[in-house]
C-alpha cells in the first residue's frame, strides 16, 4: 500500500496539499487530460470500449454518421461499434455512451468531470459535457433528440437519466453496469436476471439424425420453420401449446439450432408478472443477439406482452391460453398453434430407448401419453435412472411413471386421485361387459392414430376423447372397472366430487366443470364422474326459471364433452336417468348386472384370497342364501376379518354369516333365520 501512495503521489503537484479531494485545480485538470485513461489500472483489455485521441477531431462531431466514422476524443472498439449496429446509435450516440462510462473503467475521470462540471463533488458526465466533448451543445435540437426517451439509448436501456429535479442539461448520465461489462469483454448474464427465472442457452450444433427414418419430428420441423422466420430479426408470436410443457423445448431447440442463443423466461408472479424485468431482458438480448422465450404466460400477460413485443428481438410467447388481441395491439404480433406429437412419438421412445431389451410391448405402455418430444427424452431418462435404482431392466411400470411425472396433473385441486392398484384378474364380470371394459382400454390406447391419423373424427370442433357410462346399480363395479381401466393403461384416476362442483349459484357449476374439463384435457389421466346423473341429468319442459338454467347446465355439458380430449368414465345406478343427448355422445356404454350366484362365489373367493380361513369354510352356501352385490361383499368379507382379528383365529363360517347379516341390515332387508350350518 506505501507503494502505491509513493507511485501515485510522484507526479502529482497536489499531493501535499491539505484540502487535495476538495476541489481540481487547472493544472490538476490538466494533468488528467493528458494521462491515458487506463493509467494505473494495469495493461489496456481486449475489450476497452475505448481509447483516447486528438480532441481536434471533436469539432467535426454530428448528430449522423456511422459508428466507424465516429470522430471525437474517444475512438470506438470492435464491442462498441458491433452494440452500435444492434441498437440502431449513430456516431453521436456512441460518443455520448463512451463519455458517459469513462468513469466506470477509469477512476481518473471522476476529478476531471467534477472540474468540468464546476462541481467536485458531481463526479459523472452530464448531458451539456458529453455534447460538449462532442463538438455540440443542449441547444442543438438533434442533438438533445438523442436524450429523449424513445431514441436508441434510453429505449434500448443503454444509457439511465439521472437527477429529474435538473434542467435537462445538468443532469447526470449513468451507463448500467451490464453495458459496461459487456464492452469490457464479459459474456456474463445480467445480475438482474440470474434469479432463476431467467436461463442462458447457447447456440446448439445441428443434432445427427437419430430415428430410424432420418427425419424430424412434426415438433422439430415446426420449431424449424420458425427459426427461419425469426433468423436474427425482429418477430413477436404467440405459440398456443395444447397441452402444458410440449411447445417450449422443441421450440427453444430450434431457434438455438438455427444459430441464435436463447433467454428462456418463466415468468412467476413476482415483479409485477414480468414486466420489471422486459427492459432487462431486451437489452440482453440485443447484446447477444438473441432470441426471447417468454412461458407460460401468466393469468394477464398484456402488460408483459406490450413490453416486450415489437423489442428489436425474435420473441416467442407460450402459454395454453387463446391469443387475445388486445394484448399487444401495435405490435405485429401473430399467433400459432402448436403441432401435438403424433405418430412420430413412438419413434422417439424407440429411439431414446432403443437400446433396452424390453420384455414388454412399448408401443402399448407409452400409447395413451400424449408428449411431445422433449417430454418424451425427458421421461426416457427418469425411467432408466428409476431402473438403475431398482437394479432391474427397465420395465413398462418405470416407463409409465416417468410419463405420469412428465404430465405434470393439477387435477388434485379439483378432484381425489387414486393410485390403481387392481387389475383385469381382480375384476369378476360377466363375459360382454368385461370384453367393452378391454374395447374400452384399446380406444384410449390408439385413439390418436384413429381418431388422428386416419382422421375418422374430423370437423365441429370435436375433440379425441374417450368417455364411457358405466350403468348399474349400486356395488356392481362400476368404480373398480374404472380403476382397473386407469390401471391397465398406467394411468391416475381421478375421481371428481359432485359436492365440490355443483353449486347453488346460476353459472357457478359450469365454471367448475369447465375448469375440471380443461385441466383433464391436458392430463394424461382418466376422469372419473361418479354418480354423473346428478349433473348429466335429463333436461326437462321448461316451466320455470329453474329448469331453464337447469337445461343451460346440460346444454353445456353436450357441448363440452364434444370437444373433450381426455379420458372419461361416467357412472350411475340408473341409466334412465341420463339424458339421450348424452348418450349419443358416448364411445361404449357399459351395463354392469347384478352378480348372480356363481358370480358371487367367485366374488367372495376373490375378496378372501390373502385372508386366513378356516378349512372348514364353504363359501358356496353363504353366496347363495344371500343375494348381495360386489361391493356389499367386499364389505361383509371386511367385516368378518375384522371379527377374526379380534378372536386372533382364522375367519370361519360364523364369522362370514355375521358379516353377510350385517349388509342385509344396512340395506334394510330381512336377514335370513340362524341355520346350523352357519352357527
Amino acid at each position: 500500500m506505501a507503494g502505491l501512495v509513493e507511485r501515485r503521489s510522484a507526479d502529482d503537484p497536489t499531493a501535499a496539499d491539505p484540502l487535495r479531494g476538495l476541489y481540481v485545480t487547472p493544472e490538476a485538470a490538466r494533468r488528467l487530460a493528458a494521462q491515458a485513461p487506463t493509467e494505473g489500472m494495469g495493461e489496456p483489455s481486449t475489450g476497452q470500449p475505448f481509447a483516447v485521441t486528438d480532441e481536434r477531431d471533436a469539432a467535426t462531431a454530428h448528430t449522423g454518421g456511422s459508428a466507424e466514422e465516429a470522430p471525437g476524443c474517444f475512438a470506438p472498439s470492435d464491442r462498441s461499434v458491433a452494440l452500435a449496429r444492434r441498437f440502431g446509435l449513430s456516431a453521436l450516440d456512441l460518443r455520448i455512451l463512451l463519455a458517459a462510462l469513462a468513469p466506470d473503467v477509469d477512476r481518473g475521470f471522476e476529478p476531471l468531470y467534477g472540474y468540468l462540471n464546476d462541481d467536485v463533488g458531481r463526479r459523472r458526465a452530464t448531458v451539456a459535457l458529453t455534447l460538449d466533448l462532442a463538438g455540440t451543445g443542449p441547444y442543438e435540437p438533434g442533438a438533445r433528440a438523442r436524450f429523449h426517451p424513445a431514441a436508441p439509448l434510453l429505449s434500448g436501456g443503454l444509457l439511465v437519466i439521472e437527477d429529474e429535479d435538473r434542467p435537462l442539461p445538468g443532469r447526470a448520465l449513468r451507463v448500467p453496469e451490464r453495458v459496461v461489462a459487456h464492452l469490457l469483454g464479459d459474456d456474463g448474464l445480467d445480475q438482474e436476471l440470474s434469479a432463476g427465472e431467467v436461463e442462458l442457452l447457447p447456440v446448439l450444433q445441428p443434432p445427427v439424425s437419430r430415428t430410424a427414418s432420418d427425419g424430424p419430428t412434426e415438433e422439430e420441423t415446426f420449431a424449424g420453420r420458425l427459426a427461419a422466420l425469426a433468423g436474427g430479426r425482429s418477430l413477436a408470436v404467440h405459440l398456443r401449446e395444447r397441452r402444458p410443457g410440449t411447445a417450449a423445448e422443441p421450440v427453444t431447440d430450434g431457434l438455438r439450432r438455427a444459430g441464435l442463443p436463447v433467454l428462456r423466461y418463466r415468468p412467476d408472479g413476482r415483479r409485477d408478472d414480468g414486466v420489471g424485468l422486459a427492459a432487462a431482458l431486451l437489452r440482453e438480448a440485443r447484446l447477444r443477439r438473441a432470441a426471447l422465450v417468454v412461458g407460460p404466460l401468466p393469468e394477464r400477460p398484456d402488460g408483459l406482452v406490450r413490453a416486450l413485443a415489437g423489442g428489436e428481438v425474435p420473441v416467442v410467447f407460450i402459454g395454453s391460453e387463446p391469443y387475445d388481441p388486445g394484448w399487444a395491439p401495435d405490435a405485429g404480433l401473430f399467433a400459432l398453434d402448436a403441432p401435438v406429437g403424433g405418430a412420430a412419438a413412438d419413434e422417439v421412445w424407440s429411439s431414446e430407448l432403443g437400446a433396452v431389451e424390453a420384455g414388454f410391448d412399448l408401443a402399448a405402455a407409452v400409447a395413451p401419453y400424449r408428449l411431445g418430444a422433449a417430454q418424451i427424452r425427458r421421461a426416457a431418462r427418469a425411467a432408466t435412472a428409476l431402473a438403475a435404482f431398482d437394479g432391474t431392466p427397465v420395465t413398462a411400470a418405470h416407463i409409465q411413471q416417468s410419463a405420469r411425472q412428465q404430465s405434470a396433473p393439477l387435477l388434485d385441486r379439483h378432484a381425489r386421485r387414486v393410485r390403481p392398484a387392481v387389475g383385469f384378474d381382480g375384476l369378476v364380470l360377466p363375459p360382454e361387459p368385461l370384453s367393452l371394459l378391454q374395447e374400452l382400454v384399446q380406444r384410449a390406447r390408439h385413439r390418436e392414430k384413429v381418431l388422428g391419423e386416419w382422421r375418422l373424427r374430423t370437423g365441429g370442433g370435436r375433440g379425441r376423447g374417450v368417455v364411457a357410462l358405466f350403468a348399474g346399480e349400486s356395488g356392481t363395479g362400476k368404480t373398480l372397472s374404472a380403476e382397473v381401466v386407469a390401471g391397465e393403461l398406467g394411468l391416475d384416476l381421478y375421481v371428481v366430487e359432485l359436492s365440490a362442483v355443483v353449486d347453488k349459484y346460476i353459472g357457478e357449476t359450469e365454471k367448475n366443470l369447465e375448469r375440471i374439463f380443461s385441466e383433464a384435457d391436458r392430463t394424461d389421466a382418466v376422469l372419473l364422474f361418479d354418480e354423473a346423473d346428478a349433473v348429466f341429468g335429463k333436461r326437462s319442459e321448461v316451466k320455470s326459471s329453474h329448469d331453464r338454467y337447469a337445461n343451460l347446465e346440460s346444454a353445456y355439458l353436450l357441448q363440452r364433452l364434444e370437444a373433450f380430449d381426455g379420458i372419461a368414465v361416467l357412472t350411475t345406478n340408473l341409466r334412465a336417468n341420463i339424458d339421450e343427448a348424452f348418450t349419443r355422445r358416448l364411445d361404449l356404454v357399459v351395463d354392469f348386472p347384478f352378480p348372480d350366484a356363481e358370480q358371487r362365489i367367485a366374488l367372495w373367493g376373490s375378496c378372501l384370497a390373502a385372508t386366513p380361513c378356516a378349512q372348514d369354510l364353504d363359501l358356496d352356501v353363504c353366496a347363495k342364501e344371500f343375494e348381495l352385490s360386489g361391493g356389499a361383499i367386499r364389505s361383509a368379507a371386511v367385516t368378518a376379518g375384522y371379527l377374526a382379528a379380534g378372536r386372533g383365529g382364522p375367519v370361519t363360517a360364523a364369522d362370514v354369516r355375521a358379516g353377510a347379516r350385517r349388509e342385509y341390515r344396512k340395506m334394510g332387508r330381512l336377514v335370513p333365520d340362524a341355520s346350523p350350518l352357519w352357527d
